[in-house]
């Protein structure tokens, strides 16, 4: 069973991040602090506050100018000096989805390329073909004024004739193809490779083969072969992996932004079954409507039915289920983000990771609780935490349904200790 569940942890882990590069339109403003570890702390430290700073190819400025960006974002200030530097340095950064990482690895590898050398130079492995596609896509968009730099995928499903050379500077792929196109295929002269990147290390270490793989990989490069990690969390895990994967490292952290209840007004409803729920949602319908909310539920069943019963009283609602492919999720989101429905019902797995600015309502139909029928509270600051982020002021309403559920909230409650009780 735990292979099965771990099967399900890494997939879930990768389509959140792929939903969340998909439904990205812009950075996230982060204030938050970088904290830099140096290698070599006797070495002056730059950080750049703008692009031509960085003396970069003319076409590859161009590059990073059509596609939106005016200056660095918090992790390129420190990151881009760097990976840019002569000789290059080796780094590991922790940074969320949207703080630019992708474009400043994706950038790094384009600055070191020899486009007279038809070989491949730059090697990046990502945890699933999909997140591979999307770094390909940034690797196109940057390098459009740059075209004798050449792009080729290692996935599954691009079968190359043996003994094939690739002429290709840049490599992208899954752990399980790059090893076999260095190693069985020999497609890939390793020892040629000057820049590795492994992206979303925490993704990638949910699956066992992946972390071997990459592992392996890493071993058959030269040791002037410049590594670069990205990982949105550290745990031990990770971390430990990190070290294997980059010797000799500087380190980057992006603080995350903390989130808080303290500007979030909390209150709580009772009602006595589902449909009084439903009824005590309708009466606050129009209060929520004014900004955009969010209604978590504990079932998909549950999900369902809110949303066809708000629906039918014309109430236009989006729905986020489990069964659906990422794509569509991605559309879905991408509707409530542009405020085309102003209400999102959603079951708790669909909206992990996913921020909406605009949020500033969530309702809890169902209280969060865990497999074991015990209170959530790390689910509950999360779904809540995101009305309050950036300081602003949100509010949480509970729904409270049985003595079972008064029981849950008063736990939750303790342990954040602040519940305002419903006053109106």
């Amino acid at each position: 069973i735990n292979e099965k569940d771990d099967k399900l942890k890494a997939a879930d882990k990768a389509a959140q991040s792929l939903l969340n590069k998909l439904i990205r339109s812009n950075l996230v403003n982060t204030t938050n602090q970088v904290e830099v570890l140096q290698r070599d702390p006797s070495s002056p430290l730059y950080s750049v506050k703008s692009f031509e700073e960085l003396r970069l190819k003319p076409q590859l400025l161009q590059g990073v100018y059509a596609m939106g960006f005016n200056r660095p974002s918090k992790i390129q200030e420190t990151a881009l000096p760097m990976m840019l530097a002569e000789p290059p340095q080796n780094l590991i950064a922790q940074s969320q989805s949207g703080t630019g990482k992708t474009a400043a690895f994706v950038l790094a590898m384009l600055s070191h390329v020899d486009p007279e050398n038809k070989w491949p130079q730059c090697l990046c492995v990502s945890p699933t073909y999909e997140l591979a596609l999307q770094t390909g896509k940034v690797i196109e968009q940057m390098g459009k004024f740059y075209p004798e730099v050449q792009l080729v995928y290692a996935i599954r499903g691009n079968k190359l004739e043996r003994g094939t050379r690739l002429q290709e500077q840049i490599v992208i792929g899954t752990p399980g193809t790059v090893l076999d196109w260095c190693q069985k295929l020999k497609f890939i002269e390793p020892k040629r490779i000057k820049v590795f990147v492994l992206d979303e290390a925490d993704v990638m270490i949910a699956t066992q083969g992946h972390q071997d793989q990459s592992i392996r990989i890493q071993r058959m490069l030269p040791k002037t072969c410049q590594m670069l990690l990205f990982s949105a969390t550290f745990e031990d895990t990770v971390w430990n992996f990190a070290k294997r994967i980059v010797p000799d490292p500087n380190i980057i952290k992006l603080k995350r932004e903390e989130e808080t209840l303290d500007t979030i007004k909390q209150y709580y409803v009772i009602c006595n079954s589902k449909e009084e729920k439903f009824q005590a949602l309708c009466n606050i319908y129009g209060a929520i409507t004014i900004a955009q909310a969010m209604i978590f539920c504990h079932t998909r069943k549950t999900a369902g039915w809110l949303a066809g019963e708000l629906s039918r009283e014309g109430h236009q609602v989006a729905l986020l289920s489990g069964e659906m492919q990422v794509e569509q999720r991605a559309a879905v989101i991408e509707r409530f983000r542009d405020g085309k429905e102003k209400v999102l019902v959603t079951t708790n797995v669909c909206a992990r990771g996913i921020d909406v600015e605009q949020v500033s309502v969530v309702i809890n139909f169902d209280l969060p609780v865990d497999k074991d029928g015990n209170p959530d509270n790390e689910t509950y600051l999360h779904r809540i935490g995101r009305t309050g982020r950036f300081g602003k002021r949100g509010l949480a309403i509970n729904m409270v349904d049985s003595r079972f559920s008064m029981n849950i909230l008063n736990r939750i409650q303790e342990h954040f200790s602040k519940m305002n009780p419903d006053v109106s």
